[in-house]
């Protein structure tokens, strides 16, 4: 990864997976806390992505990124990169990244394995739903090889980092 990105650590009201660390994947809060950042407007963008189960980027994370003098980088979902690319117009960098296929899309979901099949049928039923908004974004990205996308998604960031000089200021 570039070192003049960061990653922005998100908050969300789901419960850690097994794997996961306060902090550093995310924050983890109660969904009347994540409320009360709401009334608070302490966040850059939020949504309730499921019944509950809210999710959004604290502005206190991208100031702390900001201050080292660094560029935030995200991992939102559609309506979270509307929200920002609201807010911060050009200065802001949109990337939709998809599979080139529903079946790989549903094979990879299922080999999480941390999902009911409830949970399961409306994460596929959602990214069904948010393929159509790909045109709102800046760029396309097809994740079907991670080392192609990855090489794909840093040619991205380094284009838009050479020609917006003032990103890492919060502007």
């Amino acid at each position: 990864m570039d070192r003049r990105l960061e990653f922005s650590v998100s908050a969300c009201t789901r419960p850690p997976r097994d794997s996961e660390k306060e902090g550093r994947d995310y924050y983890f809060m109660s969904p009347q806390a994540f409320r009360r950042k709401i009334e608070e407007g302490a966040f850059a963008e939020y949504e309730m992505v499921y019944a509950d189960k809210y999710y959004g980027t604290p502005l206190a994370e991208l100031e702390r990124i900001w201050a080292l003098g660094k560029v935030p980088l995200l991992d939102i979902d559609i309506e979270g990169a509307r929200s920002l690319k609201k807010r911060y117009g050009p200065d802001c960098l949109t990337i939709f990244i998809k599979l080139s296929s529903a079946a790989l899309r549903e094979a990879r979901l299922k080999s999480r394995g941390t999902e009911t099949p409830e949970m399961l049928r409306e994460r596929i039923n959602r990214k069904v739903e948010q393929e159509v908004s790909e045109g709102e974004f800046d760029r396309v990205l097809i994740n079907d090889d991670l080392d192609q996308a990855r090489k794909a998604a840093e040619k991205m960031v380094n284009d838009f980092l050479r020609t917006h000089a003032g990103v890492s200021s919060g502007a």
